[in-house]
């Protein structure tokens, strides 16, 4: 390191950090950025584990941020892996119900997709051997023709190679220690810049606490769990999803399919104390655990969500029959497959908000004049990462150089 004054200092190399370098270089080359990763390599926690999903946009409140960027930002992703010669698989996506109150809230899913500008179609379960004839459904189902599947980490690949070619710099392999306004150190090299950037994902929130922000928020990281067989044991059309639960902000287990032909059931969605535990015994942080149960412990004093509820219903999903068995309840012939196997597990940084104990629903951003940070940037933060990051850029980053 030469110089180590950067008009924009960026922490986290996931697929926000590093589209938020890119659109900065993008819109004015002369400044000097740097992407800082504790990782060895860029986007190796959520950004590279994440299903590979280009979401349509039906899911989420119209008000809200994932609905503003997910329709641009699956196009726009899709653009960059047509671009850049990464494999992309246009499957499709069916929801289907499995009771009559669930198909009732496939009309809500229905109208907020039109509300969001999302290409969705609601039909008669008769039609559904037309999509996917591995699927079943109760009454009706929904048809989701933009939802794609690609390779996260051949993207972030990309990403990187894009970096370098435009000379933002990036910096991996050593932790970095944000202890002041305007200086970080890394090692015992001090980095100086004009404006910071946090997208580091589970650790963001202790990081905007140094900033006196985020302060109302805990964070509780879930757990998802993935399993898998060759595409020729479950030959699926598209992706098959159950219609989601209408509180809590995770999708229920479902089919998708891969860009190397395979099948996945899952996830899970399991709490747990580590930000970044991926397996039962490691090692973990005295001050991960302290939040993440402070965390749980807020959402047992609120009045939207049931801790206890989410634990029964996931908890039994380590077991791969009970996960199995869940599956089956959309694709009956994947109760007769018996050699599955264990993908790398991936880690959903959900926010809480300490004042009401709900699961925060949407990205949130806390700012200052010298820092922005993004929080709770979870699925579909892959998607929209490409707009939602020169949102970011646009708004809050260039006003303050």
């Amino acid at each position: 390191m030469k110089n180590l004054t950067f008009d924009v200092a960026i922490v986290g190399g996931g697929v926000v950090g590093i589209s938020i370098a890119l659109s900065i270089k993008q819109i004015d080359p002369s400044l000097r950025v740097a992407v800082f990763e504790k990782e060895n390599d860029f986007g190796v926690h959520a950004s590279g584990r994440n299903s590979g999903v280009l979401h349509a946009g039906f899911y989420y409140s119209p008000d809200s941020l994932k609905a503003k960027f997910c329709v641009d930002g699956n196009m726009q992703l899709r653009k960059f892996a047509f671009d850049n010669g990464v494999n992309l698989k246009e499957t499709g996506k069916v929801v289907v119900a499995k009771n009559a109150l669930e198909s009732k809230r496939l009309d809500t899913l229905y109208q907020r997709g039109l509300l969001n500008g999302v290409n969705v179609k609601l039909l008669d379960a008769s039609e559904l051997k037309h999509f996917e004839p591995l699927a079943r459904t109760f009454e009706k189902f929904l048809w989701s023709p933009n939802t794609a599947v690609s390779d996260p980490r051949a993207i972030m690949k990309m990403m990187v190679k894009k970096c370098n070619q435009l000379g933002i710099e990036l910096f991996s392999g050593e932790q970095v220690n944000v202890t002041e306004k305007l200086k970080l150190f890394v090692g015992d090299q001090e980095i100086g810049y004009r404006h910071f950037v946090n997208c580091a994902g589970v650790n963001s929130p202790g990081i905007a606490r140094k900033f006196g922000l985020a302060n109302e928020y805990a964070l509780v990281p879930f757990v998802g769990l993935y399993n898998y067989v060759p595409s020729a044991r479950i030959p699926l059309r598209t992706l098959v999803y159950p219609v989601p639960h209408e509180v809590n902000p995770f999708l229920g287990v479902h089919f998708t399919l891969t860009t190397n032909n395979e099948v996945k059931i899952g996830p899970t969605a399991i709490p747990a104390f580590g930000h970044e535990q991926y397996k039962v015994f490691s090692k973990l942080k005295l001050s991960d655990v302290a939040e993440s149960f402070f965390g749980l412990y807020s959402i047992t004093k609120g009045d939207k969500h049931s801790l206890r509820q989410m634990m029964v219903s996931e908890i039994p999903k380590i077991f791969l029959k009970t996960l199995v068995k869940e599956a089956a309840k959309l694709v009956p012939s994947a109760i007769e497959v018996k050699e599955w196997k264990t993908k790398p597990p991936g880690i959903r940084a959900q926010l809480v908000d300490k004042n009401n104990g709900n699961l925060v629903q949407d990205f949130v951003i806390e700012s200052g004049l010298d820092s922005t940070h993004l929080l709770n940037t979870v699925s579909p933060g892959w998607t929209t990462a490409l707009p939602f990051s020169e949102y970011i850029v646009r708004k809050y980053v260039l006003p303050n150089l």
